[in-house]
């Protein structure tokens, strides 16, 4: 089978919400154009940022077939993770049943602690009950929000029973040297950085790119980066990034996406957000344009 893997500037994919607080299909298929023609060569759709674990599961599914109907599948990688075990596999065999393979899968993140032992668990019998060697899974490494932090010792036996399924991992625990302690498993496991902020050490690392929420807004720099591999690319990068990460992330980046693009539909998002207040907003919008 010919490598199609994921590499490169993947944005983390906000979803446009109606006023009825479901997603909005023909906006986020335009959307997702949009972030392909900005320079990302992939995206992430239904994962944190596209506050999918607040969407109704239905909706979901009718999300996943959207995409695969109107974007291009080798360039989506599907969030599909939930504490629901059944969830999940659910989720990941719709995706495949509509030529998706690529799927970033949160370990289940309630009942804490959680050991080892239960996140192998977790992928095992999703991977056995979902039954399609063509999958390829990437684990998504975020503890501040799941309370759990991926081992070594945990994705090294995920490799061994499972091989190229276990296709690689996003970390967004701000650990650069755990990503880099990541990159060294195995050569085709492919490690993304969770913020732009350390696109271009991870690359030089070995790291396959990154995947982020604020890449929604930064794609194009984060392109040079990638293309060019300058260090002062990178460095206003990082500054547009930590102008963004200020302000709480998927309200600030709904506000900024609607300044850019227009449209009243970018306030609209799932609680727990609430919309920024109309000052804190301006000054968001001062401070970004002042980078």
């Amino acid at each position: 089978m010919t490598d199609t893997s994921l590499h490169g500037i993947l944005a983390a994919v906000l979803t446009p919400m109606k006023d009825d607080l479901r997603p909005d299909l023909p906006a986020f298929i335009c959307y997702c154009q949009k972030l392909l023609d900005d320079g990302c060569h992939a995206l992430a759709i239904l994962g944190s940022t596209g506050e999918a674990n607040s969407i109704h599961l239905s909706d979901r599914l009718e999300l996943i077939e959207e995409a695969a109907r109107h974007l291009p599948k080798e360039s989506l990688l599907v969030g599909t993770g939930s504490c629901s075990l059944a969830e999940s596999i659910q989720l990941t065999s719709h995706a495949l049943k509509h030529g998706l393979r690529s799927m970033l899968v949160l370990p289940p993140f309630y009942y804490t602690p959680i050991s080892d032992d239960g996140v192998f668990s977790y992928y095992n019998q999703l991977i056995e009950a979902v039954a399609n060697p063509d999958m390829r899974i990437y684990l998504y490494n975020f503890p501040k929000l799941t309370g759990y932090r991926f081992t070594l010792s945990v994705i090294d036996s995920l490799i061994t029973r499972h091989g190229p399924i276990i296709a690689g991992l996003k970390d967004s625990s701000g650990d650069f040297a755990g990503m880099c302690e990541f990159a060294g498993i195995n050569p085709s496991f492919k490690i993304f950085a969770g913020t732009e902020r350390y696109l271009l050490d991870i690359l030089q690392a070995g790291g396959a790119g990154c995947i982020s929420a604020t890449v929604n807004i930064t794609a194009p720099q984060a392109r040079m980066v990638w293309d060019n591999h300058r260090t002062d690319d990178q460095e206003y990068l990082t500054s547009l990034r930590d102008k963004i990460e200020k302000y709480p992330l998927v309200p600030a980046l709904k506000a900024l996406v609607e300044y850019q693009e227009g449209g009243q539909i970018w306030r609209n998002m799932l609680p727990p957000f609430v919309p920024l207040d109309e000052n804190v907003k301006q000054q968001l919008f001062s401070d970004f344009e002042s980078t």
